[in-house]
């Protein structure tokens, strides 16, 4: 993972977005103060104007030196607020106010303004035109009427290249820099918690599942963000766990399989051994021979308890599903393991539901599963004890259970006895057993879509019991 990629790539999106975001912003404020600030400049000259009006109507009754000091001082004041020239024309557009020494050749001379400008002056309309002056040069005017009792007096006009008011370019500046330097605080800020919040938690879990992968399935990460970040690293965290665990199991499978191989296999080759070095007396051969071949044959049924596991667990487990009497299987399990019921003088009652109760099933696995739960039940059951097996209907399945008196399962066992090889100590001190009987049945069941659990009867024994699906 490239983490300073990430960032770039992240910190150049969003920078892109906010930049365009800002610039359309900025676009708008310039565009809005520029109307705002025309409207306050065009408020404030029209006062102006009025006050220039005043004081011409003012000059033109008393024609005095002070009115026309006035006056000129009113116009000087337009002029320094708008930066334009401004004279005075009669009702025939002879100039005779000059605000400064700018137009004083001008001065008493006709405005060179269009004849229909001067008539929609006349008719108090406000005038945009223009003008050569006396340098030739062409400007640009803008016109007012004045007005004394309803009679045209002349008309006041403002001469420059600026007539519409402009917003100052300060404020323009003002505007584009904020912008720039909001792009620069908002591109810092996204690229410090795309750092923070982003990149280093994915850091955090890329580096340790890298160590995963070396072997190290206990690392894990810590990450409290309650948001995906944060989801992400307790999902991690769940499948680190899970991994931790079947590596686990995978070594507890590794070390119990060589270990129940190993003890029939020195069983073997320590009595074949003695038999070929003379060790063994002749007349003793047979009964080691018949050990050997007990072991061979525990030897073969691991294997092929592991091979139908394995097969399972492959999806490669092929079941041939037929309606069966449930009932008949059970007694013929009962019957095939007899002389193992007899030998702890263990009393079977089998109580079915009806005479006959039809199932479908695989019937060969179906016996598999009662035969192992049977011996179970004889194995792990007390002597002179005694086992239950009861048939019962729910609405579409037929459920099976198999009780036995005797010692409940520690309840630090109970959830772990599905696991392949998982014996109890008492139960590998005291009993023969592969461990694999149970997760055989559970896995047989499943591939059934069926289930089966496990219930400690208080002060009496334990109960496992199964479901089938109802044949119509």
């Amino acid at each position: 993972m490239n983490r300073k990629g990430i960032a770039y790539k992240l910190t150049i999106t969003f920078t892109s977005i906010i930049a365009v975001i800002l610039v359309l912003i900025g676009m708008i404020l310039s565009i809005w103060f520029n109307k705002e600030y025309k409207l306050e400049k065009q408020r404030v000259l029209e006062k102006q104007l009025v006050l220039v009006e005043e004081a011409t109507i003012s000059f033109l009754s008393q024609n005095t030196e002070y009115a026309y000091d006035k006056l000129r001082d009113t116009m000087n004041m337009i002029e320094s607020s708008i930066d334009m020239d401004s004279v005075i024309i009669d009702n025939l557009g002879y100039i005779y106010v000059v605000s400064d020494n700018k137009y004083n050749k001008e001065k008493y001379t006709k405005l060179n303004i269009e004849e229909e400008a001067l008539i929609k002056l006349k008719n108090g309309e406000t005038v945009n035109s223009k003008f050569i002056d006396s340098e030739g040069i062409e400007r640009k005017t803008y016109i007012r009427p004045i007005f004394n009792k309803g009679y045209f007096n002349g008309a006041i006009v403002l001469i420059g290249n600026n007539i519409y008011v402009k917003m100052p370019n300060r404020i323009y500046i003002i505007i584009w820099i904020s912008v720039v330097l909001a792009l620069i605080v908002s591109s810092i800020i996204t690229y410090y918690f795309s750092e923070k919040i982003i990149i280093k938690p994915l850091e955090e879990i890329n580096n340790a599942a890298k160590k995963i992968a070396k072997g190290e399935v206990e690392k894990r990460v810590n990450i409290k963000s309650n948001d995906e970040i944060g989801e992400l690293g307790d999902s991690f965290n769940i499948m680190a766990e899970s991994l931790e665990q079947v590596d686990k199991k995978r070594r507890d499978f590794i070390s119990n399989v060589s270990h129940e191989l190993r003890s029939p296999i020195t069983s073997i080759k320590g009595f074949i051994t003695g038999i070929l070095d003379g060790v063994i007396p002749k007349d003793k051969e047979n009964y080691y021979l018949t050990i050997v071949n007990d072991e061979i044959s525990r030897l073969t049924r691991l294997v092929t308890d592991l091979l139908d596991i394995s097969a399972m667990e492959s999806g490669k487990f092929n079941l041939n599903m037929v309606e069966l009497d449930i009932n008949e299987v059970i007694t013929l399990c009962t019957l095939n393991l007899e002389g193992k019921i007899k030998e702890k003088n263990i009393n079977v009652e089998v109580v079915f539901h009806n005479k006959h109760e039809y199932a479908i099933a695989d019937r060969d696995r179906l016996i598999q599963v009662i035969t192992n739960l049977i011996e179970n039940a004889i194995k792990y059951g007390e002597d002179n004890g005694e086992i239950k097996i009861n048939t019962y209907l729910r609405t579409d399945k037929v459920y099976v259970s198999i009780f036995n008196s005797g010692s409940s399962i520690p309840k630090e066992d109970i959830n772990n006895i599905w696991d392949r090889f998982y014996k109890s100590d008492k139960a590998r001190t005291n009993k023969i057993s592969t461990g694999l009987g149970l997760p055989i049945v559970r896995l047989i069941l499943s591939q059934h879509g069926q289930d089966i659990w496990v219930n400690n009867i208080d002060g009496k024994g334990v109960r496992f019991t199964f479901s089938l699906k109802k044949a119509n």
